[in-house]
């Protein structure tokens, strides 16, 4: 067993240092996993630039990284599905299990859960991690490391279209042609959607989003959300049955809901910064529910499924690999737009 634990740990704004860490000792039912793959999602950039991601703070300093796969090296007194070389997906949120959220079924709202990288709780841009064996997924021989990785935001495309009732034969509008709105793409095609649309303000990304899928692209061509419903509801010529808003964007929001077909549904995926008029006279009047979603609950195994039976192929998302003394590097890629990354991955080991 190596000695040594580096880890990508975030100090403050523009602040990350790679640091000696302990390799920790995995207790029952955990395991050691040597971190293979991480991906860079919205809200590490959120906490790299700014300190701060939603209603998050930094607060002291923290290891980086919540979309991770690994190896197993080690495993703790009762642990029984997982055993010393297997790969495995790691879902990063550890709820309680005992309060009322998590005996429902709604573990993700459990007020003391542990979430990778989200304060005051480490993440696994590190050598060796160690993390509850049940929220740890083996991978199959076909799935590889990266691809484990990308199941943290498959699940969260999952988790957007099981909010938003996408079922055979459904119409979905998804604004946003990012990372989460290209997977909410692939997502809603697997789980029966007839048709999906996507909206973006950059015409690249709608060109991948073309390609992978999309049977409608159309960039954002006004600053008025109604207008820009009308224009894409007469392009497509319906109104959606459900519309997920995946840029975080005021204006995608209010679109939305001027968009979506009576009795429909508009999911928030992205994070608004509520500083605008919306239109909830007219959610109210055309009784379309407002959904929020934050993160995922038991969409791990189908994440998996899906990718596993080669339904959905997320190998042509990563765009960009980092070594992990390359950290910093790889968050600037994600953040220079002329880079132009869909998905970064920092390999680990």
């Amino acid at each position: 067993m190596a000695v040594r634990n580096l880890a990508a740990v975030l100090h403050g704004p523009l602040d990350i240092r790679l640091e000696d860490r302990d390799i920790p000792k995995p207790g029952y039912n955990e395991v050691l996993l040597q971190i293979g793959s991480v991906g860079i999602c919205g809200s590490d950039l959120k906490y790299w630039k700014y300190g701060k991601c939603g209603i998050f703070n930094l607060e002291k300093p923290m290891v980086m990284g919540h979309e991770a796969s690994g190896t197993v090296v080690q495993i703790g007194p009762g642990v029984k599905h997982l055993k010393v070389g297997d790969r495995a997906a790691i879902e990063p949120g550890v709820p309680c299990r005992t309060c009322r959220l998590c005996k429902s079924g709604k573990y993700n709202l459990c007020k003391d859960i542990f979430f990778c990288a989200t304060p005051p709780d480490d993440g696994n841009i590190c050598q060796f991690y160690k993390h509850s064996a049940d929220f740890c997924f083996k991978l199959p021989d076909n799935v590889s490391l990266e691809e484990g990785a990308l199941l943290e935001p498959l699940s969260v495309a999952v988790y957007a279209c099981q909010r938003g009732n996408v079922t055979l034969g459904s119409t979905v509008l998804i604004c946003g042609a990012g990372p989460v709105g290209v997977l909410t793409l692939l997502a809603a095609k697997q789980m029966g959607a007839s048709c999906v649309v996507i909206t973006d303000i950059d015409e690249e990304r709608l060109d991948f989003a073309r390609l992978k899928g999309a049977d409608f692209t159309i960039k954002v061509n006004t600053n008025d959300p109604k207008e820009f419903a009308e224009f894409v509801t007469d392009k497509v010529g319906f109104q959606p049955d459900a519309t997920i808003e995946c840029s975080g964007t005021d204006f995608s929001f209010s679109m939305g809901i001027h968009a979506t077909y009576p009795g429909g549904s508009v999911v928030m995926v992205g994070r608004c910064q509520g500083n605008t008029s919306i239109p909830y006279n007219e959610a109210a009047t055309k009784q379309v529910d407002i959904k929020g979603l934050f993160r995922y609950v038991n969409c791990y195994p189908t994440a998996l499924e899906m990718v596993e039976s080669g339904n959905i192929d997320l190998k042509d998302l990563v765009t960009h690999r980092f070594d992990m003394t390359e950290t910093v590097k790889a968050f600037e890629t994600v953040d220079d737009k002329a880079m132009k990354a869909i998905k970064v991955i920092i390999n680990c080991n």
